[in-house]
């Protein structure tokens, strides 16, 4: 089973891709799609779903997990989030993927065991679990390993 974990940004997205085989987890690939807040909306966009059509292909891909949205303080930036989650939608429907979706607690819960713990705790337990990583400069990269690991063992019940 091979899931790509994914935390939206507009500017910077977090990836992650890990896979099941033989009881064991493995961390396939992972890193951060930046873009620069100059280029145009529709730009971006179009760089987000050129890049994820192609590591949905290259990676063997079976299913998208994400963190479902939050409204914050920001409604111009919840909206955006949601042009990202429109084409995560649409690719899965092009490559015949199944999409979960869990709440930032649900995923703080499945990697730390506490529903409200902080980014930096979730960094350290997966530095646990893939003996050297690093501490990464971005935590956006932890998140979306966060939410690919949630998906893998969701997506694990289920097979």
């Amino acid at each position: 089973m091979r899931v790509i974990g994914i935390d939206l940004g507009f500017v910077t997205t977090g990836f992650s891709i890990v896979e099941k085989r033989e009881g064991k987890i493995f961390l396939l690939d992972s890193g951060l799609l930046s873009m620069s807040s100059s280029q145009s909306v529709s730009y971006r966009i179009g760089c987000f779903y050129d890049f994820f059509d192609q590591k949905l292909i290259e990676g063997q891909i079976q299913v998208i997990s994400l963190e479902t949205p939050f409204l914050g303080k920001n409604v111009q930036s919840f909206l955006k989030l949601g042009y990202l989650r429109g084409l995560l939608y649409l690719l899965a429907n092009k490559h015949n993927l199944d999409i979960l979706e869990f709440s930032p607690r649900e995923v703080k819960l499945s990697i730390t065991g506490f529903g409200g713990a902080e980014k930096d705790q979730i960094a350290r337990v997966l530095m646990r679990l893939f003996p050297g990583l690093q501490m990464p400069k971005k935590l956006d990269l932890t998140d979306a390993m966060a939410v690919s690991l949630c998906g893998l063992w969701n997506s694990s019940f289920k097979k």
